[in-house]
């Protein structure tokens, strides 16, 4: 996959971009952020060239004048509601944020419970962060909100709320995800930094949709797949259409909260400070695409592998059919098929001529390497073998991994952990890999080219096991599956 996105042109540009919306109000700016402060891979994918950490490098270079404020739903906690890529629930997501911006060097304020109606899982977590030293703030469900606007924009809507005091000129207001109150918290501190005589600003960092870029580009196509499931529809922002009347893409959301946002800001300062939705965003990214068809190219991968991921969820009862039906007409609207995807072809004819699960991998160079169902492996643990031997220039035939070091994990999963199937998944075959490598300098040269995994892509003719998906998470492989499951079962 070639560069296309010029990332140091980004962080430059960006951080930049901030300062000038600081200095255009009282020093003091409230930076609502979306999506993933770090680890936002799914703009690394569809972006080639962008860090998945290059927000927070971007964070790093205000870090002089930035705090961070972390936002949690009371509700959320009630609900002990979970990240789905993590695992873990939202309360302890802000903990684990509060962690990495310190290791970064970034300053953590405080937090802020949002909708709290006196919740009691809410109040212990409350009293919890408090035994850590770290601050917390309350803010208050508002009857009739977002609407209401005479009582929210009062002293028993926004002037109930604790004011959170911040002592940095640019405050981000993140979350562990959507729906925890990031936009509210800031128009409630507009609010009372106004009624302390500061003419505080408010901004919105999205880094999708790419304002612009066409409606129909396949990168602003890709985050409409990435939210399938929350029906959120890219769309020209009418605001800024009849404002300047220049085109500009914004989001279904954003489009539909403007008026009431507009409505607070002139009841807060006596005018809006912004005519369009799109006036509100900071986002750099559209000026820092360098190769406009190789972005393109990788955001069509990415719309297919979007795809057949609302197939797995749909056959494990995870999703309704509309994700996978409204990914399918993003397809046609971005004139591709699976067929686009090398790998799916590759595997199914493997799986056809084996008569059993197989899988295929393209390497960064374009080369197809194929994995196939044996007593001893796994297809999709057969595939990564077969990756690094033809990385390192191995012989396909030659054994790097010894029987000794099979059999002891065939053995312990059989006879002491209770398992029916004795292949070895990716995990064990890379545990396997690692202990012959101690004696083997075959086994030490093939083990040697594991982060030259990092972006390949890998089609398998079922769907896998959360252990072998976690594993190619974690070499940084894109894996789509067929969606059906290798054995026809009820249980899975």
């Amino acid at each position: 996959m070639r560069p296309g996105f010029d990332n140091e042109k980004y962080l430059n540009m960006q951080s930049t971009h901030i300062r000038e919306r600081i200095n255009q109000f009282d020093n003091k700016l409230y930076l609502e952020f979306g999506g993933k402060l770090f680890d936002d891979f799914h703009a690394s994918r569809v972006l080639p060239g962008f860090e998945p950490d290059s927000k927070l490098r971007m964070l790093l270079q205000l870090a002089d004048q930035a705090e961070i404020v972390v936002v949690i739903s009371a509700s959320d906690i009630e609900k002990n509601k979970v990240r789905g890529d993590l695992g873990i629930t939202y309360d302890s997501d802000v903990l684990r944020l509060i962690d990495v911006f310190k290791e970064k060097g970034l300053y953590v304020g405080s937090v802020v419970i949002t909708q709290y109606s006196g919740q009691h899982s809410a109040n212990l977590f409350k009293s919890r962060l408090e035994k850590l030293g770290i601050k917390v703030y309350i803010h208050y469900c508002i009857e009739g909100y977002p609407s209401n606007i005479p009582l929210i924009v009062s002293d028993n809507g926004y002037g109930k709320n604790d004011y959170i005091e911040t002592s940095r000129p640019l405050v981000i207001v993140t979350a562990p995800g959507p729906g925890s109150g990031k936009m509210a918290t800031c128009l409630s501190q507009l609010y009372h930094e106004h009624k302390r005589g500061i003419h505080a600003g408010y901004a919105k960092f999205e880094t999708f949709p790419i304002w612009n870029i066409p409606l129909k580009h396949p990168v602003n196509l890709a985050y409409e797949a990435a939210t399938a499931d929350l029906n959120d529809v890219n769309m020209i922002d009418p605001f800024h259409l009849e404002a300047y009347g220049e085109t500009a893409v914004n989001y279904n959301r954003d489009v539909e909260i403007f008026p009431v946002l507009s409505a607070i800001f002139e009841k807060i300062y006596g005018e809006s400070p912004y005519k369009s939705p799109t006036d509100m965003g900071v986002n750099m990214v559209g000026n820092c695409i360098m190769d406009d068809d190789a972005c393109k190219d990788a955001s069509n991968q990415e719309i297919i592998r979007r795809y057949y991921t609302s197939l797995a969820e749909l056959a494990a009862g995870a999703s309704s059919e509309d994700a996978a039906y409204k990914i399918e007409l993003l397809m046609k609207q971005a004139h591709i098929t699976t067929e686009d995807r090398k790998v799916v072809s590759a595997a199914l004819k493997r799986a056809e001529e084996t008569n059993a699960p197989a899988a295929a991998m393209e390497l960064n160079d374009g080369r197809m390497i194929l994995g196939k169902t044996s007593n001893l492996l796994g297809a999709s643990a057969a595939l990564v073998l077969n990756a690094l031997k033809e990385l390192a220039g191995l012989d396909h035939e030659l054994h790097v991994i010894s029987p000794e070091a099979i059999e002891p994990i065939q053995k312990l999963k059989v006879a002491y952990l209770g398992s029916k199937n004795p292949r070895l998944h990716t995990d064990e075959v890379l545990i396997a890999l690692s202990m012959s490598a101690a004696s083997n300098p075959a086994a030490q040269k093939a083990l040697e080219q594991i982060p030259e995994l990092k972006g390949c892509q890998v089609h398998t003719s079922v769907m896998l096991s959360d252990v072998d998906i976690k594993i190619f998470k974690k070499l940084g492989i894109q894996l789509t599956s067929e969606a059906k499951y290798e054995h026809k079962t009820i249980y899975h």
